[in-house]
Formats: structure tokens, C-alpha cells, sequence
């Protein structure tokens, strides 16, 4: 089957825009600079406004300085980003040592950059990112000024209460940027294998779309070789013997041996077979022949039914996906794989088995997941492949948009080896357009 090198699809990790980071700063100034005047305003605590105020401004002014100084549509390098990121960390630490270290509710706000970092920065970061958090929170548990409150009833917090609120915190960064991680994590997995999937495809229509292009030529060609030929035959016609009469004897007799070719390609395309359509055997044949010589054996059984064998659309994605866990088959396979098809008037079904160690019993749930790999590493070295991990899930999304059900089990004990199971319902799989509209 067709081959997809990493390089053709999955993409470098996507680096924040400076934009980006310039409004989540913008957004914090203008919380921070409401928080202070609601606190000193509203509720006429006693705030340090001017030390705030001016770190609130620091904050300012660098932003506006980046703004100025670079594109803020450029996407930034990790590092720098990260030391963005770091830098609002710091400004937090000092605006909450004013007010109260870790008493006041908006220390939790440490949270926020290390969250931005796990979906969009490398691990490494990100950690050093959380280590600052909690480095900072740690700090703000010895070292603050009293939180701003009524000079009357002064506010005292247990210190057992401060230490319950530190751990939140440190679990809270731990939980929520592992949690974030592995969501987005997943999600460029997923977008990654897709992008696989929709290339494959593409390749695989591509050879498809080869097939009419044949058709087409043999067409375009008829014309000119029919002209040779009635050219050659009336200058047969007039030279009666010699080298020069032998020639366009030849010439002549390869002229129609080029047009017998052509109309045989003609005449396979407006019958619709094997370009258009075919029949289930011819599907299965087709996925089977190019892995007949690697030292399994493969043995083929068509079940003998009452209806007639299905005709379905010539589908690349059929083809790729049916031929994708075949060869996975063979990898595995000790001595032998079996394919076995059968259908009535409601379902067409194939099963791939072989005999090999089977699927292990912590990837069968798995199994069809990206970048989900466990193959031989003898067979690795020898075929020169890593192992992306993508060959079943992509086989798996193509049969399933063709409106397959696949299913993947190990066969039952004494027996050893995986199984899989393709299932259509017999009107999808036998409807012309069902090809097109899939794959749109």
C-alpha cells in the first residue's frame, strides 16, 4: 500500500502569536487596574494604589514597546514566549505581595499563564513555567504586605488555612496543565492523522483517477492509428514485392495491434470494469495480490450464497483500507492469513485473520487510535519503516467513511492470532454515488 513519510503531513507545533500574548497582557492590566479601583473606591480599603499602580504601568509600558518594535502577527519562538509568560507571573507575585499574598481570592490567577503555556508551549517550559508559579506562591506565604480589609475588624486567616490554599494552588497547576496538555495533545494528534488520512486518499484517487485518463488516451489515439494504418495499407497496395513492401506489411500489422489494445481499453471502460466498478472477489483479489509473495500465505474464501455478489463502486478508500490491514495481517502472521467474505441480501462482510501473537490485551480497546504502534522491531529494521502508528486508524476512518463497521478481536483460545471485521450494509456498499458522497 501507499506509503505516508511524517514529514508529508504532521506539521511543527504551533508557536503563539505575539498578538496573542499582548492581549491576554492587555486583558490582565485592565482586570488588575478594576480590581485595585473597585477594592480603594468601592469598598475604601486601605490599598498601596501607587506601588500597584506603577507595576500595572511597567506592565504597560512593555507592551506598548512590543507592539511598537515587532509585528505583532508573528508567531514567537517558545522561549520567548515562555519568558512572556513568566514575566506576568512575576508582575502577579508582586501585585499580590501588596495585597495580601496568598489571602487574596486572586492568587489562583497563577493558574492562568501556566494553562496558556501547556496548550501551546514544549513540556519543558511549561514545567519551568509552574516550578516559577509555585516557587512564587511558596514565597507569598512568608513574605507580603496585609491584605487590604476594615482597619476595624481586621481579617486573620489560620495558617493552616494559607497552607490548604498553597497546596490548592500547587495541585490546581499540576492537575489543570497536565489535564490541558494531553487534551491539546490529543487534539494535534488527531489533526495530524487526519491530515494523513485525507492525503493517503488523495493518492489513492489519484491512481483511480489514472484509470480514466487510460480510457481517454486510448480515444484520443484511435484517430491517428487508424490514419497509419489506412496509409500504410494503400502503400502496401502499390509496392508488390521487396524489403521496402515487407516494411509496410509490419508496419501496418503493428498499426492494428495497437488499435486491437486500444479497443480493448475502450471497451473495458464503457463496460465500467475494473475502472468504474467490481465485483467483491475482484475487491478482494485486488487488496490480496500484492502481498502474496512475502512468505505467508494467503488464503482467500468466498462464502457461496443464494444472492448474487455484490458490484460496488471502484472506492480508493476501500481499497487502501482493506489492503492496509491485510498487510498488517501479513506482519504479524506466522504462516498464515485467511480472508473470508460473505453476504446476503442485507450486509456484505470480510474478516482478516491471522495467526500470529494477536492484538495485546492493552491496545484491543485502543486499537485504531493514532499513533498506536507496537510493530516488530525485526520488521522495522529490514523494511526501513519507524512505526508512525497511522496505518490502522487511517485504514479504520476510510472503511468507516464508506459506511463500514469495523471491528477488531482475537480469535478465541486454543487459537491464537487478531481479527478483523469489515461490515456493510449491502446497499451502501452496492450504491454507485455511495463512493462520492463519502468521500465528500
Amino acid at each position: 500500500m501507499t506509503d505516508v513519510a511524517a514529514s508529508d503531513f504532521r506539521q511543527p507545533r504551533r508557536h503563539v502569536r505575539l498578538d496573542t500574548i499582548l492581549r491576554l497582557r492587555w486583558l490582565a492590566a485592565l482586570g488588575q487596574l478594576a480590581a485595585i479601583f473597585i477594592v480603594a473606591q468601592g469598598l475604601e480599603f486601605d490599598v498601596p494604589v501607587i506601588p500597584c499602580i506603577a507595576i500595572i504601568a511597567l506592565s504597560a509600558l512593555l507592551n506598548l514597546a512590543l507592539q511598537i518594535a515587532f509585528n505583532p502577527m508573528q508567531r514567537l519562538e517558545p522561549i520567548y514566549a515562555a519568558a512572556l509568560l513568566a514575566l506576568n507571573i512575576v508582575e502577579l507575585a508582586g501585585l499580590l505581595f501588596l495585597t495580601g499574598g496568598l489571602q487574596n481570592p486572586f492568587s489562583y490567577l497563577f493558574l492562568a499563564p501556566v494553562l496558556i503555556s501547556a496548550t501551546a508551549l514544549p513540556v519543558r517550559l511549561t514545567i519551568a513555567l509552574g516550578c516559577l508559579a509555585v516557587a512564587c506562591a511558596s514565597a507569598l506565604v512568608f513574605f507580603h504586605l496585609p491584605l487590604p480589609w476594615d482597619a476595624d475588624d481586621p481579617l486573620v486567616l489560620p495558617p493552616i488555612y494559607l497552607f490548604g490554599v498553597w497546596l490548592s494552588i500547587l495541585l490546581a497547576i499540576g492537575v489543570t496543565s497536565l489535564y490541558a496538555f494531553q487534551v491539546t495533545e490529543d487534539t494535534r494528534k488527531l489533526s495530524d492523522a487526519l491530515a494523513a488520512t485525507e492525503l493517503v486518499l488523495a493518492r489513492e484517487q489519484h491512481l483511480t483517477q489514472l484509470d480514466g485518463l487510460a480510457a481517454a488516451a486510448a480515444h484520443e489515439l484511435g484517430t491517428p492509428l487508424s490514419t497509419i494504418f489506412l496509409i500504410s495499407r494503400e502503400l502496401e497496395g502499390t509496392v508488390k514485392d521487396g524489403q521496402l513492401a515487407a516494411d509496410l506489411k509490419t508496419l501496418r500489422e503493428q498499426a492494428q495491434r495497437c488499435r486491437d489494445i486500444l479497443s480493448k481499453i475502450t471497451q473495458l471502460s464503457s463496460t465500467g470494469a475494473p475502472f468504474d466498478r467490481m465485483k467483491l472477489s475482484t475487491l478482494i483479489e485486488e487488496a490480496v495480490a500484492p502481498h502474496r509473495d512475502f512468505g505467508v500465505a494467503i488464503k482467500v474464501r468466498l462464502a457461496v450464497a443464494v444472492t448474487t455478489e455484490p458490484v460496488g463502486a471502484r472506492n480508493p478508500a476501500i481499497l487502501y483500507g482493506v489492503g492496509n490491514i491485510l498487510e498488517n495481517a501479513v506482519d504479524f502472521a506466522n504462516q498464515t492469513v485467511e480472508v473470508n467474505a460473505w453476504w446476503n441480501a442485507e450486509t456484505v462482510e470480510i474478516v482478516i485473520s491471522d495467526d500470529g501473537p494477536g492484538i495485546a490485551p492493552d491496545m484491543l480497546n485502543r486499537i485504531g487510535e493514532p499513533y498506536l504502534s507496537r510493530r516488530r522491531s525485526a520488521d522495522e529494521a529490514q523494511n526501513g519503516r519507524t512505526g508512525l502508528g497511522l496505518g490502522v486508524f487511517i485504514a479504520r476512518t476510510l472503511l468507516e467513511r464508506t459506511g463500514a463497521k469495523v471491528t477488531f478481536t482475537n480469535r478465541v483460545f486454543p487459537d491464537h492470532g487478531a481479527v478483523v471485521q469489515i461490515v456493510w450494509p449491502r446497499d451502501v456498499f452496492e450504491t454507485s454515488d455511495a463512493a462520492d458522497e463519502m468521500m465528500g
